[in-house]
């Protein structure tokens, strides 16, 4: 029997700890369409989280990668519910910038994918998991879930998103899955290139994994701006099933 989406498992207990909390609403600013250094693109009352450099686009040229997050004393929620108190909610922006011989030219801005901390029961997804990281001309973003109540699953969701058509298109997403209480595994892998998906099952017991294949029937194409939150990221639907 399949485990359930890693997505659907940990946000079962998320509606009633999201109504206890009052979480502000965030105005997300425009950033700048050009500076001359990675600083220039932080609005006021943001930092840079995370920072790297890497050629993105094949130009052979250090583009800048950042990861930016509010720091408005306002989002940190206390609270005497159960889980995190106080709760740190200031969200993150995902910002890409093409390196240019006199700076960096905005090539995307995403507040979407990193999903805010809202929910005292679950972790931060970014804090304990492996951030953004560019691998290969390719930029990798993973996600870490794990539940202190509602949920006995953890593990992480790797997206990993490639410069063509004009847009930061998703060619992969690995997602891996544990039940701390059963020990049972699950992961699930996609090419998007080849349309190929890999879906192995097992335990912690054991070394050998139940593994099957499929090939995707739907041509839907992903990008950075339509994958949407990732913690609820659907990878084998379309667009219309969402």
């Amino acid at each position: 029997m399949h485990l359930p989406l890693l997505a659907a498992l940990l946000l079962t207990a998320l509606p009633a700890f999201a109504q206890e909390l009052r979480i502000p609403p965030v105005d997300y600013p425009v950033l700048p369409a050009h500076a001359t250094r990675a600083e220039g693109f932080v609005p006021s009352g943001w930092r840079i989280e995370q920072q790297l450099r890497g050629d993105l686009n094949g130009d052979k040229r250090e583009d800048l990668v950042l990861v930016l997050r509010q720091q408005d004393p306002r989002n940190i929620v206390e609270h005497d519910g159960f889980g995190i108190s106080p709760l740190d909610s200031n969200p993150r922006m995902l910002a890409i910038a093409w390196a240019t011989p006199d700076g960096y030219s905005l090539a995307a801005q995403n507040h979407t994918l990193i999903t805010r901390h809202e929910a005292p029961n679950l972790s931060d997804v970014f804090e304990e998991g492996a951030g953004v990281s560019i691998v290969r001309g390719t930029l990798q973003t993973t996600l870490f879930f794990f539940s202190n109540a509602g949920s006995w699953s953890t593990g992480s969701a790797s997206y990993t998103f490639r410069w063509q058509e004009g847009a930061f298109a998703l060619i992969g997403y690995d997602r891996s899955s544990m039940m701390r209480n059963s020990g049972q595994t699950e992961s699930l892998s996609i090419n998007y290139s080849t349309r190929r998906v890999r879906h192995a099952e097992g335990s912690m017991e054991s070394d050998e994994d139940s593994v099957r294949w499929e090939t995707l029937s739907s041509p839907q194409r992903w990008t950075l701006e339509t994958v949407g939150d990732g913690s609820a990221f659907e990878p084998l639907a379309s667009a219309q099933d969402r």
